[in-house]
């Protein structure tokens, strides 16, 4: 591999993390806007706490991930060694990143869902005989959709982890 072929993986690795962030960030601002409106709607109080609660966790989630996740730039004019050592570092971070999503990214959302789930099940005005068809449902989707998340991101995980291995062989051969 050449300085040139790295640096050009480098700035296309950057951009695909600009873009995740962003997107991460945009979906966030919608769930906190879309949670704080139903919190200040509702007078339950444990609807409030689970509505806060989730606000509180994409907060976390955001901070997290600019902190830990943005993506640096390749320094300019460096050496082959020194290239293949930053993207390898970025792509180290970036696996340490997804392979954490339940501790940073998914964990922080769920005492909030728990929550509201307790609440909208508390909340049924008595036309339902048995609330758990509504929350069990609820759940198993949540459930379900956090699965599908760690499961992409671990994906996503064991693609860098192939990329740090090319650099690694790359890294041997020059």
């Amino acid at each position: 591999m050449s300085v040139e072929q790295i640096r050009a993986s480098a700035g296309k690795f950057q951009r695909r993390i600009q873009g995740r962030n962003l997107r991460e960030y945009i979906a966030a601002a919608v769930v906190a806007v879309f949670f704080g409106f139903e919190f200040g709607r509702t007078d339950d109080p444990l609807a409030r706490t689970g509505f806060g609660l989730v606000i509180a966790g994409m907060c976390y989630l955001v901070w997290h991930l600019h902190t830990n996740g943005s993506s640096s730039s390749l320094p300019e004019d460096v050496g082959i060694s020194t290239c293949i050592q930053f993207q390898r570092r970025e792509l180290v971070r970036q696996r340490d990143l997804l392979t954490g999503v339940w501790r940073w990214y998914l964990g922080p959302l769920i005492p909030g869902l728990a929550v509201l789930l307790v609440a909208f099940g508390r909340a049924n005005p008595g036309h339902l005989k048995h609330p758990a068809l509504v929350v069990v449902p609820e759940a198993i989707f949540f459930a379900l959709t956090f699965l599908a998340i760690a499961m992409m991101n671990s994906h996503a995980a064991r693609k860098l982890q192939r990329q740090i291995d090319e650099l690694d062989q790359a890294s041997l051969e020059s």
